[in-house]
């Protein structure tokens, strides 16, 4: 919690009077409550009760000024505004992005890359049903712009499940010179155009059916899995009013799998293997939504709420960010994955951080081989 910014986070609390008529039970003491149950995989609001209750002579100085109470963190889930949580983890995602700008994630190539895709979480519709999805079933869509240098979230759009992805560019504020890569699930020429008038590239999949006549072919080599590469301009009804500019076709056979692939982009400096690379590396995003439902408490929630579903996926990405922070601050080598692990079991330790990740032993010590004592002589 060291790494967390306390004046941003009480200017987060001041701005949505979060803390407006609270005597006990502070808008820290809620974000340390969910944190907890993030770092250490509690269930409910029973375990965190529970769990935190059993070490209550360490709770002051873990920054606790109040009882933790069930009842107390359900009526704070329910009532104070997730935007507090918002607010704060859009302040940890510029820090991040800051730390992890020097990194190189493709060979020359400076400019920043995101990856944009949504996973779906699903909810029982009885107890969510102002997650509309289906008739029978409840769901929230988490689209997501991954800064692959570090894989940093730096856009979360909540929605419920009848979203469609494609609509998730409406509330992109495209960042010039950028690279924006996705599937072809976002493939609406009316919204890519977009991130041609503002500078912006874009690296997608084309689809079966999209017409075209092809206005020029530049030289491959097949070696590398290549196909072709190609100036193209679209054809069709609606097409070329939605989009009058050239584009560039790349195929391309992944020699591996043996599988064909088709993208579209509107660059036209880049090598053609290096457009195929972009889109490889989309798969960052999909290990990060996996990453996150295994190693977060995103899937189970402790209300059923709008309120209080966002404000634990907030704490949540919070709680990502502050251990990326965590890791780059502090020069670690291993992997978030195995950070959390530690910090799960050693919530309760007064070791100091460095020390506590730093100086673990993972030899795997040999027992000394001891021949079975006989029993009877």
């Amino acid at each position: 919690m060291d790494f967390m910014p306390a004046p941003i986070f009480r200017r987060c609390v001041a701005k949505y009077q979060g803390d407006f008529g609270v005597k006990k039970f502070s808008c820290l003491d809620q974000f340390l409550c969910i944190a907890f149950a993030q770092m250490t995989y509690r269930e409910s609001l029973r375990d965190i009760e529970v769990c935190l209750r059993s070490q209550r002579t360490k709770l002051y100085h873990m920054g606790f000024r109040s009882k933790v109470s069930r009842s107390t963190l359900a009526d704070a889930n329910e009532k104070r505004d997730w935007r507090i949580y918002a607010d704060l983890a859009q302040s940890l995602i510029v820090t991040a992005r800051n730390l992890y700008s020097s990194d190189q994630f493709i060979k020359d190539l400076n400019e920043t890359v995101y990856a944009l895709d949504s996973t779906t979480i699903d909810l029982c519709l009885s107890m969510f049903p102002w997650a509309d999805f289906r008739k029978t079933k409840a769901a929230i869509k988490l689209h997501t712009l991954l800064d692959l240098k570090g894989n940093i979230p730096t856009f979360i759009h909540i929605s419920d499940g009848k979203l469609h992805d494609v609509n998730a560019l409406d509330y992109l504020q495209l960042e010039a010179g950028a690279y924006y890569v996705m599937d072809r699930g976002y493939l609406d020429f009316n919204r890519l155009y977009s991130f041609t008038k503002t500078a912006a590239f874009f690296v997608t999949r084309s689809k079966s059916n999209t017409k075209f006549r092809r206005l020029y072919s530049h030289p491959v080599d097949r070696s590398t899995g290549l196909i072709c590469d190609q100036t193209i301009v679209l054809t069709g009804t609606a097409a070329p009013q939605k989009y009058p500019e050239k584009l560039r076709r790349v195929k391309f056979k992944d020699l591996d799998t043996g599988k064909t692939l088709v993208f579209l982009t509107n660059n036209f400096t880049l090598p053609a293997l290096t457009i195929a690379l972009l889109y490889r590396s989309r798969w960052q995003v999909e290990l990060f939504f996996k990453w996150i439902k295994q190693h977060l408490r995103i899937k189970k929630f402790f209300g059923t709420s709008e309120n209080a579903v966002k404000t634990q996926i907030w704490i949540a990405v919070s709680v990502y960010l502050l251990v990326a922070i965590m890791k780059k601050r502090l020069n670690l080598q291993e992997s978030l994955y195995t950070l959390l692990q530690i910090l799960s079991v050693t919530v309760f330790e007064k070791v100091p951080i460095y020390q506590l990740i730093t100086e673990r032993d993972c030899s795997q010590s040999i027992p000394a081989s001891h021949n079975q004592l006989k029993l009877f002589e």
